[in-house]
């Protein structure tokens, strides 16, 4: 395995870091003990990695998995608080179901541009106090959008930002994926730690898989690369992906097969809160409920944390 320091962060993290997103309920919905092994295998590997968010509700599976090995592990978690006092709270609630002196990394999840950034000001401020208590180690900005890449470039309290990138440019929002690329550029020569989400467009570019690798891995601008697992096999076929060597044919085949997609129950009411929550447009109204355009839906399932009727799931 493969590891660089992120930026002026200072973290040594693995090229390849686990996204705990795909084992949780707004995904595969894992026990516990499934939860724990693919975090386990992980480790084994070479995977020193983990990233989490306050939405994705798996704290419970990264504390298990991490037992007697948290020395060993860089957790990067993140939350949509923008006043003091709420990310204050979400920073306490991470270390508690962690069960952790500190995270490396916390992170403003999804910012939307420039503005919102300075709208999350409070949010900052309070990481910023944590960082100085050594109850975070790193501030971070996960986002879809080219501008707040480079913000977060010229921001004197952000030590890492995790934009979307893929070959197909699926997801990125204000400009091209030649812009994104130039972004992250500049946010790297101003030592920023940069870290990769979706390099598989949420599962959409899994048919061309070994395409979207060759890519992702091709980049000079890159720390770290976030992937989804939710099988110890998962994991193993991706640290050989991820370091250049070959994997057995039927796996390969089984990764091309392994197509998701979005599912809205019949008993869907149509109340709009998951249109609204859909960064990417891809849900609309029709018939008396929601749908989903699989042509702009990544897969991610923050929809189904805010349906009130549990009718929207990743299979």
């Amino acid at each position: 395995m493969e590891y660089r320091t992120l930026g002026k962060s200072g973290l040594k993290v693995s090229r390849l870091c686990l996204g705990t997103l795909t084992m949780g309920p707004l995904q595969a919905h894992l026990s516990l003990e499934d939860g724990e092994r693919v975090i386990r295998a992980a480790l084994d590997e070479g995977i020193n990695f983990i990233e989490t968010a306050a939405l994705y509700d798996t704290y419970h599976y990264i504390q298990r998995g991490i037992a007697g090995r948290s020395h060993e592990v860089v957790i990067a978690s993140r939350s949509y608080d923008y006043t003091y006092e709420g990310m204050k709270n979400s920073v306490a609630t991470a270390l508690r179901e962690l069960k952790r002196d500190y995270i490396d990394i916390f992170m403003l999840h999804e910012q939307e541009s420039r503005l919102t950034l300075k709208g999350h000001a409070e949010a900052l401020a309070y990481l910023a106090d944590a960082k100085e208590q050594g109850l975070i180690r790193a501030v971070g900005v996960s986002t879809h959008v080219v501008e707040v890449v480079d913000a977060c470039a010229e921001h004197p309290l952000i030590d890492v930002v995790q934009p979307i990138v893929n070959y197909a440019g699926l997801g990125i929002k204000g400009g091209t994926l030649e812009d994104m690329l130039l972004a992250m550029r500049r946010a790297r020569a101003q030592g920023i730690g940069v870290y990769a989400m979706k390099p598989l467009g949420g599962g959409n570019l899994l048919p061309n898989f070994s395409t979207a690798w060759k890519f992702i891995l091709s980049l000079d601008c890159l720390d770290s690369i976030a992937v989804g697992m939710k099988t110890p096999a998962e994991v193993k076929a991706n640290v050989k992906i991820a370091a250049g060597k070959p994997i057995p044919a039927e796996l390969e085949a089984a990764i091309r097969a392994d197509k998701k997609k979005l599912h809205i129950a019949d008993w869907c009411l149509g109340c709009g809160r998951c249109q609204a929550k859909c960064a990417e447009g891809a849900l609309y109204f029709a018939g008396g409920k929601m749908h989903v355009d699989p042509k702009r839906c990544l897969l991610c399932g923050y929809c189904a944390a805010v349906c009130p009727e549990f009718c929207i799931k990743v299979v």
